[in-house]
């Protein structure tokens, strides 16, 4: 006989830039969820809906927390740019008042300053940058660039991403083989003047759309800035409405002290049940 067990957990909604996220306290360390349980909660239908989740946690090292973020199918990613200012903020209220914080992820320790109109991260040091590489993907040939921000990014420039069939070229360019095993998000970016650009992102572990996503707005603008010449900050408009602000040093092919700005809001908190069915032994 299936036994299914119910426990209640507290949570926190907020979205930045309009990309959502549940965000769940565990710093005492009691909470384990599965991958099928997070991808449930994140369900827009049958659970609270969100891009992702994120679990604060008790620092392993020199950090202040640590972050843990998880993509709406349940699988655990190195690092989420909005997430992030949604967790600084998050952490902030329920840990402080902090003005300044720092936390662990896979992509390494980042850093925030929580101000009153928005969040500023310090990102991890960007690295792997490749430019001009020429693919095939849904029957098409592209010219396309790469850099991992804290996570993998490919960054098609177009003319006009307005037409742009993002989920299809999306889709297949992020499951190309130049880009295995780990895949890559994809960014189409349109140059909007010499220091601004719009971006619509195609986001892995979603594997939709999404209205914005924090390590594309950075990635998309050091792409920017390596094949256009432009000058810190670079203004990226994402499809939710918002404007970013990414900073960066440009040493030659080489980008360091690079910060995103941007908004965390948060919208509402409550309480979800999870259930876990077990097979009695």
């Amino acid at each position: 006989m299936l036994e299914t067990l119910m426990a209640k957990v507290h949570f926190t909604k907020m979205n930045g830039a309009g990309n959502d996220f549940v965000m769940l306290d565990n710093r005492a360390g009691n909470l384990e969820l599965s991958a099928p349980q997070i991808s449930r909660m994140c369900d827009r239908h049958r659970g609270i809906g969100a891009d992702g989740v994120l679990v604060l946690e008790p620092a392993a090292n020199s950090a202040d927390f640590r972050m843990r973020y998880y993509n709406a199918d349940g699988g655990e990613a190195e690092m989420c740019g909005n997430g992030a200012r949604c967790f600084a903020r998050y952490t902030s209220e329920i840990a402080g008042p902090l003005k300044r914080l720092s936390f662990e992820t896979p992509a390494g320790v980042i850093a925030a300053a929580v101000g009153r109109d928005g969040v500023t991260l310090q990102m991890s040091e960007p690295k792997d940058l490749r430019l001009n590489i020429e693919i095939s993907a849904a029957g098409k040939a592209f010219v396309c660039h790469y850099i991992d921000s804290g996570v993998p990014h490919v960054v098609i420039p177009v003319e006009d991403i307005a037409p742009v069939n993002v989920c299809e070229i999306g889709s297949a360019v992020r499951h190309h083989k130049e880009f295995a095993p780990r895949g890559a998000n994809v960014n189409f970016l349109e140059k909007r003047g010499r220091g601004q650009i719009a971006i619509r992102t195609f986001e892995r572990g979603v594997e939709d759309e999404t209205l914005a996503c924090g390590t594309g707005v950075v990635a998309s603008a050091l792409i920017f800035a390596a094949t256009e010449g432009a000058e810190s900050p670079v203004g990226v408009l994402v499809k939710g409405g918002d404007e970013l602000q990414v900073g960066f040093d440009k040493h030659g092919d080489r980008f360091t002290n690079v910060t995103l700005t941007g908004p965390a809001e948060f919208v509402f908190e409550g309480s979800v049940e999870i259930s876990e069915s077990n097979l009695p032994g």
